[in-house]
């Protein structure tokens, strides 16, 4: 790979570049179609499959047909006034209520975090370092994924050498890149301390227990607990976190890694972050994006549930 390759590459992200991979190869290969396409060819293959494939799936296609003819420079027949008539059409026919991550329930996150703590605690009398291990990583994975609203691509690229953590103040996170960073300047992320469920507290933990001093801060561990040196996969967090929340007895099924985005932003809103500072904290660009993870419907309750002090509530009024 030449360096014009590898920088043309690293303009992408990983999941987008294997989707609009993956969405070609669909159309080539298991449909039969050909490149470069025509709009009737596009329309054709759009309502082939429009019974079969959700609405998101069908434009995640069209995106990347549409990136493949720029790319290859190509009239780009996915913009055709034909294919976008179809596309409306198959949005009227089969009209689908989008699927949504269910909010984990802060009584959720305090039940298993409170399992986690009490399997921490008996793993260090036994000096069983593989269970200590794991109930360390797994409560910081939940703490810093539920109070900074991380995605779960975001979670499994967090390096040490970009997180300043003081015990009692908070923890300020640097992300090169994410989803929302569309001109991959990085973006700075700040964490305060709590008296419960501190994600400062959680990370300093389990980086002083794994002994990590540089590289990805969430990593394997095997069956045996032994750490590996790898940063965890960011498409196994879904099952990573169910089985997590099933070892602190909540039902889990309905959770995925976006559970603890839209957990907080539920929750966030309900204890009075004004709109502004929630889409501030969290790092979205426009209202209609953070109104689509905020479920009004849930009820986290009072915080008096936690038992928690002031930290807590201090916590929305400081970023409102």
């Amino acid at each position: 790979m030449n360096s014009i390759e590898r920088y043309l590459q690293a303009s992408t992200r990983d999941n987008t570049r294997r989707s609009y991979q993956a969405a070609v190869t669909h159309f080539e290969v298991s449909w039969g179609g050909f490149l470069p396409a025509t709009a009737d060819s596009i329309a054709r293959y759009l309502a082939d499959h429009a019974g079969s494939h959700s609405i998101n799936t069908l434009k995640q296609r069209l995106a990347a047909l549409g990136q493949w003819h720029v790319s290859q420079g190509f009239p780009d027949p996915t913009k055709a006034p034909l294919v976008r008539q179809v596309l409306k059409g198959i949005r009227t026919l089969h009209p689908a209520d989008p699927r949504q991550a269910a909010p984990l329930q802060i009584q959720h996150l305090q039940q298993t975090v409170t399992v986690l703590e009490a399997q921490a605690r008996l793993a260090r009398e036994q000096h069983n370092l593989g269970k200590l291990l794991r109930a360390r990583r797994d409560v910081a994975l939940l703490l810093i994924g539920f109070w900074r609203g991380f995605r779960g691509d975001e979670l499994a690229r967090l390096q040490v050498e970009h997180i300043q953590a003081q015990a009692g103040r908070g923890l300020s996170i640097y992300l090169p890149r994410s989803k929302g960073d569309r001109q991959a300047v990085g973006t700075r992320h700040q964490a305060p301390a709590l008296k419960v469920l501190c994600p400062v507290q959680a990370y300093l933990q389990w980086i002083e227990v794994a002994g990590i001093a540089h590289g990805p801060v969430f990593r394997k561990l095997d069956r045996w607990g032994n750490l590996g040196d790898t940063a965890l996969n960011s498409n196994s967090l879904i099952t990573l976190l169910r089985r997590i929340l099933e070892r602190g007895g909540v039902p889990a099924a309905l959770y995925t890694s976006h559970s603890l985005r839209r957990g907080f932003a539920t929750w966030a809103t309900s204890n009075g972050w004004e709109i502004k500072a929630l889409m501030s904290h969290v790092g979205w660009k426009d209202a209609k994006s953070a109104l689509r993870y905020i479920d009004a419907s849930a009820s986290f309750g009072e915080l008096a549930l936690l038992d928690a002090p002031a930290e807590l509530a201090a916590l929305t009024r400081s970023a409102t």
